[in-house]
């Protein structure tokens, strides 16, 4: 029996789940990713009904670069994604030993 396509938003939260920390995807990308370019509204409305924290909707921004929106306020959204990047920022320092004088 084939596999039954998935439907639209099934396929948003498959992208928006696959958006690796320290990464972002603007409303429109995750749009045209699901095969609908013009669709970026709807992703919004879908990401704003999302409660499923395994799904990181923090990591969609508007394509002016601006945060937008987010189900549990703008501030939050913010400060996940400034800690998100401080994080990423932190493993990536390559490790520096401090000489030793005698």
């Amino acid at each position: 029996m084939p596999s039954k396509p998935l439907d639209f938003k099934q396929r948003v939260l498959n992208i928006v789940r696959a958006i690796k920390v320290g990464e972002t995807y603007t409303y429109k990308q995750v749009a045209t990713l699901a095969g609908s370019p013009k669709a970026y509204r709807a992703v919004g409305t879908i990401l704003s009904k999302n409660m499923n924290p395994n799904i990181p909707c923090h990591r969609v921004i508007k394509s002016d670069g601006s945060y937008g929106d987010y189900n549990r306020g703008k501030t939050l959204k913010e400060q996940i994604l400034e800690c998100e990047k401080e994080q990423l920022i932190t493993t990536a320092l390559p490790f520096v030993e401090t000489p030793i004088y005698s």
